[in-house]
């Protein structure tokens, strides 16, 4: 069995809470993400599926840094970050947003939660908007405290996540809707819970607010849970392509702009507020994209892992774009992938040729998310 110290990039990677518990229970590998430990071997990572989408998983997503907005023009500077609307965001409410720059690439594509009227926790991507935020507010001219709580999410999800959390913490927690957020306590343990989670299924994420009680927390779900087959688990790259949701850095990054991901309804351009990139986008809105993102289907034999490399697309010889993110669907039989291709080869029905490790292999352009589209099984 692993030990926890045999899992070593140095002493500059952060170790999570959790990240012991995570070792005892059979993590096996590690990735790197926001400079710390991420679990990602658990072993079959198609069996880490399946107990996904048939009962639920533990995460440790501890990753997901928080960015604490605080003071009387928080709530101002945080829609000077996005080009979201957030004029209606209540208190008690999260909302997906994409941070963009001055040229309106996307710099990081959280969760954002609002904690009190003029307080705020940005739940990252894998980017260091820590020091974008603190480096915006320098010159602003506006009165907030920037700074990384400590604060460490854990990730719930599944079908029978929401039994689980009732084990936990009683009916009362039933009426949770989703997208919103409440604050609770666990055997003194204080957190945040959401209806939130990086897997289109039903899911929690349990933001725990005492860094020395990750350990405990995570046993206690796990004991929970047990009655309900929970397993420890991570974050899975079949699933989250299945639902088209993106991971930054492979689908999106700085040189990304909203429109090229479908993405129009996360950019107001008409709200008063001004925020960065905005004369950009309004820009980039008027004369178009030259590249949109797109579900394929790959016509070859199933993948055996995702890609860990760009692979090349193609049209009539010439490279019209690349896949971002590929992957072996065993409940829909399909190898899947999102990919940027150039817009006259968006449309549905359209035939490419993407250039993968084993081969070149044909693709045929198709509607994303590929499994339930409107997220009805989030939102259940």
């Amino acid at each position: 069995m692993a030990q926890a110290d045999d899992f070593g990039f140095g002493t500059q990677i952060r170790k999570s809470p959790y990240f012991n518990a995570t070792v005892r229970w059979g993590a096996q590998g590690f990735s790197v993400y926001n400079h710390m430990y991420i679990p990602r071997d658990f072993g079959d990572p198609e069996q880490n599926f399946w107990n996904l989408v048939n009962d639920a998983i533990l995460c440790d997503v501890a990753v997901e840094r928080q960015v604490e907005i605080v003071g009387p023009d928080a709530a101002k500077f945080v829609q000077m970050l996005t080009p979201r609307d957030l004029s209606k965001l209540a208190v008690g409410q999260c909302k997906y947003i994409l941070i963009t720059n001055a040229e309106g690439g996307i710099l990081n594509d959280p969760i954002l939660l609002r904690l009190e009227e003029n307080r705020f926790w940005i739940s990252l991507a894998d980017s260091d908007i820590l020091l974008w935020a603190q480096g915006v507010a320098v010159h602003s001219g506006m009165d907030v405290r920037i700074f990384e709580p400590d604060v460490s999410p854990l990730q719930l999800q599944g079908p029978k996540s929401g039994e689980i959390m009732r084990a936990l913490f009683g009916d009362s927690i039933m009426d949770l809707r989703y997208y919103w957020l409440r604050e609770v306590e666990l055997n003194g343990i204080p957190m945040i819970v959401s209806r939130t989670g990086w897997s289109s299924e039903l899911g929690y994420e349990l933001y725990l607010q005492d860094g020395s009680r990750g350990d405990e927390l995570w046993e206690a779900i796990m004991a929970a849970g047990k009655p309900f087959g929970l397993k420890p688990g991570h974050t899975s790259s079949i699933r989250r392509i299945e639902g088209g949701m993106l991971s930054y850095h492979a689908d999106a990054d700085i040189n990304t702009n909203p429109y090229e991901l479908g993405f129009d309804r996360l950019v107001n351009l008409d709200m008063d507020a001004d925020f960065i990139g905005k004369a950009a986008l309004r820009r980039i809105k008027e004369e178009g994209v030259a590249r949109k993102q797109v579900g394929l289907v790959l016509d070859t034999a199933p993948l055996t892992g995702p890609n860990t490399t760009f692979w090349p697309i193609s049209k009539d010889g010439q490279v019209v774009g690349k896949v971002t993110s590929a992957v072996y669907s065993p409940r829909l039989e399909q190898n899947i992938a999102l990919a940027l291709v150039a817009t006259e080869n968006a449309e549905l029905g359209t035939k490419l040729e993407v250039a993968t490790k084993a081969g070149t292999v044909q693709a045929t352009v198709v509607e994303r998310p590929f499994y339930d589209p409107k997220k009805t099984i989030a939102a259940s």
